[in-house]
């Protein structure tokens, strides 16, 4: 089980964020083996620190990886599998708006496919700065392989030519992710169906590069509670640490969330990490999208509240007992 963090987005990128994550983890009884905070490891060790801090793949923070990035960025240029794109925001947009007129779909049109290695050094020579995009396929289809979706079928017409490496010097998330993949040996790559749009570029990615492909599972979305579009926080959606200080147990959230869009042989609710693991398999797995009940959850937490040992709940209870007021802070 491995922690990457993913923090190539730097408009989105929030420093503080990562204890938040790490500490809700854990709280969630989800431990990891590699990445920043890993049992074993240097839990203060972070950005900046010895790259096998943290187990043998490291470092386990992207924005720290972008020398590998780089070069497989560049032999896939050299290769002939993707290319340097000069061309500029205002430019891009112009076609963009010219699609909608003539009501196309909207990608990019490949103007930079073809620039001669002498034109691209030239136009480097000169300043100016590109991205790096891949050369998808322009005739026949591209067939790909979840483990839960069976075999899905993709026109490679419909695919643009996507962008690998930023004008920055960022990879976006899908040169990312496959080299990370690869390279720490992953196995198994489970992600919500939202990336199902994606998988075809992965896959292709994964060819250009000679690896061998992980097994893919697309898991499906959440639903609102009142069904009506996918779960966000406008529909009180929160991170782990808001559930966890409005009183709800691991346990029960954990229990919720394995049954929420997967479900057991039998009739059984309750079931412990230990058990889930004993009997989880993907092809239980809906395909739909499953919607958010958190009258569901409210009940798997009383049910694991009013089972609990007496000594444990009061326990628990302590640090909310403390911060209302009602019982003094030993501190």
């Amino acid at each position: 089980f491995i922690l990457r963090i993913e923090d190539t987005d730097r408009t989105r990128f929030v420093a503080e964020s990562l204890q938040d994550i790490m500490d809700s983890l854990k709280w969630l009884g989800l431990d990891w083996d590699e990445g920043p905070g890993a049992r074993g490891t240097d839990e203060k060790a972070g950005y900046g620190s010895d790259p096998t801090a943290h187990g043998p793949y490291g470092p386990y923070f992207q924005s720290e990886r972008l020398d590998l990035y780089h070069k497989y960025a560049r032999q896939l240029i050299a290769d002939g599998h993707a290319y340097y794109c000069f061309c500029s925001s205002e430019r891009l947009n112009a076609v963009r708006t010219a699609q909608e007129a003539a009501k196309q779909p909207p990608g990019y049109d490949r103007h930079c496919r073809t620039l001669s290695p002498e034109e691209v050094q030239s136009r480097f020579d000169a300043g100016e700065k590109a991205v790096v995009r891949f050369k998808m396929p322009l005739k026949g289809t591209t067939e790909v392989y979840d483990e839960l979706r069976g075999k899905l079928s993709f026109e490679n017409r419909t695919l643009d030519d996507h962008i690998l490496l930023k004008s920055d010097g960022f990879p976006t998330y899908h040169l990312a992710v496959v080299v990370d993949d690869h390279l720490m040996k992953i196995t198994h790559a489970v992600r919500g169906e939202e990336w199902i749009a994606s998988f075809p570029r992965h896959v292709l990615l994964y060819q250009a590069l000679g690896w061998e492909l992980p097994k893919f599972v697309h898991l499906p979305i959440f639903l609102a509670p009142s069904g009506g579009g996918k779960l966000s926080k406008r529909h009180g959606a929160t991170g782990l640490k808001e559930y966890r200080d409005k009183g709800y147990l691991p346990e029960a959230l954990f229990n919720f969330l394995l049954l929420l869009g997967w479900h057991p042989s039998d009739e059984q609710e309750l079931f412990t990490a230990e058990e889930a693991l004993k009997v989880f398999t993907v092809d239980r797995i809906n395909k739909s999208p499953v919607a958010f009940s958190t009258d569901k959850l409210d009940w798997f937490n009383g049910v694991y509240i009013r089972k609990m040992d007496p000594r444990e709940l009061s326990k628990r209870c302590l640090p909310f007992l403390q911060e209302s007021g009602l019982l003094p802070d030993p501190c």
